[in-house]
């Protein structure tokens, strides 16, 4: 008895330990592993990427075969030309922001993580613009010797709709989360985010013409700047509550 009593505390004595590792790590963790996580999914549904671009791409093509290959016309209407196809462009892969989590369930475990919803709803758009606003604002420029637009304003063109792209991304994120939860939620997306679109294409456009007469483009691309913090500050808020209504009623 007393052997085998001594035999069992050694076999516990020689055993390995185990120790409990207690999950770490905070804001900055749940941020990087959401980037990571869409980044990747992203990639590889390599259609829904190259759609906005594809699209981008076709319309500005077809527009001097359908009006007039004159350089004179083309670069008076390219700034409103380009920055309209590039909304667009970006409205065409908004419906897709929540939609995919929504459906495999993983939006209600984004509801229930104990990080903000606003912060990983922010992490979510800074993959959109990534994967859709920032190539269109490389594309543009590219696109824009089509248009027989001056040399000149090839940068303010790429700058005005890296910024702008950011504030659509933003806004139609909003509309997106609210109709996240609808079987057709397209035409109703778009309803709900073109008249918020407005102000920055004013301003991203003027910004382009402003650069092509000579004129002072600074402000333009200020407003732009301001819009941005604007978004950045109140979008993802409003995300977060969107979120919510859509998944809670």
């Amino acid at each position: 008895m007393q052997r085998s009593h001594a035999l069992s505390s050694h076999a516990l004595s020689s055993a390995p330990e185990v120790v409990l590792h207690t999950p770490q790590g905070g804001l900055g963790v749940a941020i990087h592993a959401t980037l990571k996580r869409d980044l990747t999914l992203m990639l590889r549904r390599k259609g829904e990427v190259l759609n906005p671009l594809v699209f981008f791409a076709l319309v500005i093509t077809l527009f001097p075969i359908g009006i007039s290959p004159d350089p004179v016309l083309l670069a008076s209407i390219a700034p409103g030309l380009l920055w309209v196809a590039a909304l667009l462009a970006a409205l065409l892969s908004l419906d897709s922001l929540f939609r995919s989590d929504y459906e495999d369930g993983s939006l209600e475990q984004l509801l229930l993580a104990p990080q903000p919803l606003a912060a990983l709803g922010l992490a979510k758009v800074a993959v959109h613009w990534l994967l859709t606003g920032l190539p269109l604002a490389l594309m543009a420029p590219v696109l824009g010797i089509m248009l027989s637009l001056p040399a000149g304003s090839y940068g303010v063109l790429a700058l005005s709709l890296a910024l702008g792209t950011a504030s659509l991304s933003l806004i139609g994120a909003i509309g997106a989360a609210l109709t996240v939860g609808l079987a057709k939620g397209g035409v109703l997306l778009s309803l709900l985010v073109l008249p918020l679109y407005i102000p920055v294409l004013i301003f991203g456009a003027g910004a382009v013409q402003a650069a092509i007469l000579g004129d002072g483009m600074a402000a333009h691309l200020a407003i732009l700047g301001a819009l941005l913090a604007v978004s950045l500050m109140l979008a993802p808020w409003a995300i977060a509550a969107s979120l919510r209504i859509s998944i809670n009623g």
